[in-house]
Order: C-alpha cells, then sequence, then structure tokens
C-alpha cells in the first residue's frame, strides 16, 4: 500500500544491537564463542518474578510476562562460569569493550558522559538468569547525515546479550548461556527518520560506521535492528528483532498500514454505536455434541467461554496488514494466557464449526447481526484469562491504538509481545564500580577510516576494481591486507584479497584449519609469488600444506609440493612441441586453439607454472606460426 507519510505524521527511530567483537565477555573473563548446545555440560533451571523500582512500581510489560509462569532451563559449558549462573556477582567492566563504545560513540559525533554506571533493566522472559540485563549509559547527543538530512543519535548504551533461546515448549523454555554476557552496544536514533526507505538508509549507514570499526562480530544474529514507528493519530509502537535489512522497509510499511487501518475501524466502530461487554459467558453447551476436532480436544476437561461485542460485525474479520486481521490482534492478546488461539464470528462457520452452532451460539450470549461473538475453548483459568485479554484490546479498538512492543515477523508483519516498557524497570547495578571516562582517555582513541573511505583509496592505491575493493574494504580482513601490502609492497594486490577472501574461506568449508597459517606464513608466501616462484593454481595447496604442518615454513611446503622445479626452457620446449603435433588444429582456428592448447599444457605443468605464463607463451608462438 502506498501511504503519504508526511501527510500520515510518520515518526520512527531505530535501535541498532550489535555484538562487540571482544576477546571477553562484559563481566566475566570468559570467551565470547557460540557454542553447539550438545557441548553443553551441565543445565540448571529458574522461576523468575517482577521486582519493584525504586519508587515502589512495578513495570507493566514485566506483569505481563509473568500471566503464565514458565520454568526456565539454562544449558552451561566448560566456555562459561559462575556470573552467567547468577551465582557469582558481576566483575568489572570489560576496558576493551568500553574502548569500542567509546570509538563507536565519537564516529557519531556523540557527547560521551564522564563516569558510565551500570544500571539493571528488568527483564523476565527468561533471556537473563538474574531477571534483568544490566547495561550501561555511554553517550547521547550525536549525529550522522543522510539523504534527508541529519540524524539524531540520542543514545549509546552498552551492554550484555541476552542468553539465546533454544527451545519454547509452552510451559518451559530452554536458553544457552554461551551467548549471554557477549559485549554490546544498543545505539537509539532520534525519531527523524521520515520513510521506509529512509529507515533503511539509516540502518545501512550506521551498520557501516559498525563495521568500519574493525571491532564488531559478524554474521546471523550479531546485529538486530528495533524499529519505532507512530502516526500523527495512532501511538508509539517498538517493533523487535529485525535482523535483515531489507526487511525494515516492509515492516516500517505494513505498521503504517496497521495504525492507518486500526484508525479506520475504530471511527467505523463509533459510528456503529459499537461496544464491549464485560461479561464472559460459559457456551459450553452449545458445543456439547459438536464435530470441531480443536474443541472436542478443549472440552477434554475444558470449556468454552465467549464475549458479545456489539456493533463489531465486520470489523474482527477486517485486515490489518497482509493475512492478518483485527481478529488476529485480539488472538495475540488471548495467546499470554496460554491458549492456542480464538474464535469470532467473522471468521466463522469455519474449523468444523458449523451454521447451526454458530446461530445457537450467537442466541446464547444475546447477539444481533451487527455484533461479533469472540470465543475460545481450553480449560477453564486459561479461558477466563483469554476472554478477559480479549475485552481489554476490543475496548482499545474502541478508544486509541495501544502502545506496544511488537515482535518483527519473517514476512514483514510484526506480532504483539507485551506493553511497552516503562521508566520502572531501571534501576542501579550495585555490584558493578562505575569507570571514569577521561578526556585523555577519548583522545586516545585512534578512528577508523570508514568503508566508503576505505573502499576508495584501495581503488587509487592498489588499482583495485570496484568490485574487488568493496568486497575487501567491507571485509574483517581489510586490516589483514593493509599490513601484507605494507609488508611485501611488491605482492599483487588482486591475489592477496584472492587468498583472504575466496581461497581460505573454501578451505575451511573443506575442514582445513586456516588458523594456522600465520600472516608471517602469508608474507613469505606472497613474496615468493611476486618473484614469480610460485603460480597463483598451486596457492590453494600451499596454505593447505603449511595448515597441516605450520612448522615445516613456506619454503618446505612449496619445495614438498614440487613447485618450481621446472627447468629454464621446459615450458618452452613443451610448447612449441605441442603446437607441432596440433598444426592443422592450429592453423584452422587461428588464435582460439589458444584455450584447448592450454589445458593440455597445464595437466603437465599444473602448480608449477602460472596459467598466465602459459597463455602468453601459446599466444607468441602460435601469432609467429601464422605470420
Amino acid at each position: 500500500m502506498n501511504h503519504d507519510y508526511r501527510s500520515l505524521g510518520l515518526k520512527s527511530g531505530l535501535e541498532i544491537h550489535q555484538q562487540l567483537d571482544t576477546k571477553d565477555k562484559l563481566f566475566c573473563g570468559c570467551p565470547t564463542l557460540l557454542r553447539d548446545t550438545k557441548e553443553s555440560n551441565f543445565e540448571f533451571f529458574r522461576y523468575l518474578r517482577p521486582t519493584q523500582s525504586e519508587m515502589g512500581i512495578v513495570d507493566k510489560a514485566a506483569l505481563e510476562e509473568i500471566k503464565l509462569i514458565k520454568k526456565f532451563i539454562y544449558k552451561a559449558y566448560d566456555t562459561t562460569c559462575l556470573v552467567e549462573n547468577d551465582e557469582e556477582p558481576p566483575r568489572e567492566l570489560n576496558p576493551e569493550a568500553v574502548d569500542d563504545a567509546l570509538t563507536i560513540a565519537r564516529m557519531m559525533n556523540m557527547k560521551i558522559v564522564d563516569e558510565l554506571y551500570t544500571m539493571r533493566k528488568i527483564v523476565i522472559d527468561g533471556s537473563n538468569t538474574s531477571g534483568f540485563q544490566r547495561t550501561g549509559l555511554v553517550a547521547t547527543h550525536g549525529y550522522i547525515d543522510s539523504s534527508a538530512g541529519r540524524v539524531g543519535i540520542d543514545v549509546l548504551c552498552l551492554e550484555e546479550e541476552a542468553a539465546q533461546k533454544v527451545e519454547d515448549k509452552g510451559d518451559s523454555v530452554i536458553y544457552s548461556l554461551d551467548r549471554l554476557g557477549i559485549p554490546l552496544v544498543e545505539i537509539g536514533t532520534a525519531p527523524d527518520i521520515v520513510s521506509p526507505a529512509h529507515a533503511k538508509e539509516v540502518a545501512q549507514q550506521i551498520g557501516m560506521i559498525l563495521r568500519s570499526t574493525g571491532k564488531v562480530k559478524r554474521g546471523l544474529g550479531t546485529i538486530r535492528q528495533d524499529v519505532n514507528i507512530s502516526i500523527a493519530e495512532g501511538a508509539r509502537v517498538e517493533i523487535k528483532g529485525v535482523q535483515e535489512l531489507a526487511l525494515i522497509e516492509t515492516i516500517v510499511e505494513r505498521e503504517v498500514t496497521r495504525q492507518a487501518t486500526l484508525i479506520e475501524i475504530k471511527k467505523k466502530l463509533k459510528e456503529q454505536n459499537a461496544a464491549v461487554s464485560d461479561k464472559i459467558i460459559d457456551v459450553t453447551p452449545v458445543f456439547a455434541n459438536t464435530t470441531s476436532k480443536v474443541i472436542q480436544k478443549a472440552l477434554k476437561g475444558g470449556v468454552v467461554y465467549a464475549v458479545n461485542l456489539p456493533g463489531f460485525s465486520g470489523s474482527v474479520g477486517k485486515e490489518i496488514q497482509p493475512g492478518r486481521r483485527l481478529g488476529t490482534e485480539f488472538s495475540d492478546r488471548a495467546k499470554k494466557s496460554g491458549v492456542g488461539g480464538i474464535f469470532h464470528t467473522d471468521e466463522l462457520p469455519n474449523y468444523g464449526i458449523t451454521k447451526e452452532e454458530v446461530e445457537a451460539l450467537k442466541k446464547a450470549v444475546n447477539a444481533w447481526e451487527t455484533d461479533c461473538v469472540v470465543m475460545v475453548a481450553d480449560s477453564k483459568e486459561r479461558s477466563q484469562g483469554a476472554m478477559e485479554a480479549v475485552i481489554i484490546r476490543a475496548k482499545e479498538a474502541l478508544e486509541f491504538i495501544p502502545e506496544e512492543t511488537r515482535r518483527a515477523l519473517p514476512d514483514g508483519n510484526s506480532a504483539y509481545m507485551r506493553p511497552l516498557p516503562g521508566a520502572a524497570r531501571m534501576y542501579p547495578e550495585t555490584d558493578v564500580p562505575p569507570v571514569v571516562i577521561t578526556e585523555e582517555r577519548i583522545r586516545g582513541i585512534k578512528l577508523p577510516e570508514l568503508i566508503g573511505e576505505r573502499k576508495a583509496r584501495y581503488i587509487k592505491q592498489f588499482n583495485l576494481n570496484e568490485e574487488l575493493a568493496n568486497q575487501i574494504a567491507r571485509s574483517v580482513n581489510s586490516i589483514v591486507f593493509d599490513r601484507i601490502m605494507q609488508q611485501v609492497p611488491e605482492a599483487n594486490p588482486n591475489s592477496v584479497v584472492r587468498v583472504l577472501e575466496t581461497i581460505l574461506y573454501e578451505l575451511e568449508k573443506e575442514g582445513v584449519n586456516v588458523n594456522k597459517i600465520t600472516e608471517d606464513h602469508m608474507n613469505q608466501l606472497f613474496k615468493l609469488q611476486s618473484e614469480g616462484k610460485i603460480p597463483n593454481e598451486a596457492i590453494s595447496n600451499i596454505l593447505k600444506t603449511i595448515a597441516l604442518k605450520p612448522d615445516l615454513g613456506v619454503d618446505k611446503s612449496v619445495e614438498s609440493l614440487g613447485i618450481g622445479g621446472v627447468e629454464k626452457g621446459e615450458l618452452e620446449t613443451a610448447v612449441d612441441k605441442l603446437i607441432e603435433e596440433k598444426m592443422d588444429f592450429v592453423k584452422g582456428k587461428g588464435l582460439n586453439a589458444v584455450g584447448p592448447l592450454m589445458g593440455l599444457i597445464m595437466k603437465d605443468f599444473r602448480g608449477k607454472v602460472s596459467g598466465e605464463e602459459v597463455n602468453r607463451l601459446l599466444k607468441e608462438k602460435i601469432s609467429k606460426k601464422l605470420a
């Protein structure tokens, strides 16, 4: 759907969560390594509950999380410790992570705090064993420039990553502690984003700045975007967990559509004098002989409850996002009580519920044709909670768009998670001492090149084409590339990029331990190549040999493979002989014979001479023969 975002009064901002690539975690000395859950050698469980703030207030988002009591099971490893288990106090803030956060703050023109205080943020969804997440404000009042003007960067916080959810079993959830405690920065923009395309652009630019530091983790799950969105007559909604940059535009578009449609529904409901009844009615007898398998299953010890919504007919079934309706919003709320979902008469008869049962249902709750009946089938307790949640959401539909936290869905839609949290979720962390940020420490931070600047330098300095320059400029290997070119200025930059970005990756996929290959090995390798002693085709095998026997060294590895053993004139003799044997073919094909003949030569000389040298020699010899 196309929207006039300016007239709708769109306001949008981003929260970027990026893991830092530090050696240790934020509050302990454990490595920031992700593990296979099969490697877990210990597990334990917790039940979490909300606590009051210093003002005696319990955060409403935390209250929402305990509607359904869950058991949280945690998998621990030999690379995690008692800090992750919440059985030992956290240690001082990781200084490497603090410096990385300060670097990022300076790159976004931010005002850095004098002292970094750690706070506790209540989180009782099980993602932290303690029931809270530790976070500290590093900087405020920054900005980046975009095509639509300057975008404010309101806050930058340094915080601990949450545990990784492994499996949700309904009444219990399994988490892995390997991710818990990895340092990350949370960057929040001002609500200066004016369109879906602008949101994507800003996210790309912040991502570029983060990658330019060379100090952030890469890969799926290491960066997440939360998007805050509102329109003039709507409400601020936070959509969490957007992992794909390409999805941001769709997320914004569809949230605007959702809020705009809910505003239309609200106006229609007002015109129809719609109302919401607080009366929850037991309609179990209506379905005593039902053939609906869903209801049959629920009635084994359960009930069917219903509530009538006068004037809601047609509105509950109205689509607000592709494939999602107002009824889906009701269902999202109901599910917090543990039910699988709800039914409503805008979609019935369906799901095995007959037309006769629908009529009986309406009669049981005194519903008119203009009314919509919502019902649920489950245990008595869950059904009661589900219907109460539906009543609350229906009343909101009459009055306003609710402020809430929603989760991003893979198709660009979103689903309800919980109310927006308030200030009551934050309180001071007494176990972690504050960190004084001196001017000397800030001045000592050397700012890295931006990726765009690095790419331009590579094109100019090393004559790389745009594709290769862009590839290595965006890579974590850019620092290694610069060091190699500094140590071996005669090295072929195209070959260095190919090794760092392609060959090492391919060897790793084959199971080769490329970590055994040092920069010193690389420098020796490219020096020999620049002297013409190693052909390009041999590099992969040389690196594989070095990885298996790193103490052997580059020279001995080359020697063991028989590389460079071609006597002077041996290649030329072989080329002359082959051309004479294939002269009829050469006369018929001309220079087009080079390719086929090259394949024959390389059978005997592969890994000993370069393909470029064979190609050059064949062209030279054939041209002379045909002259």
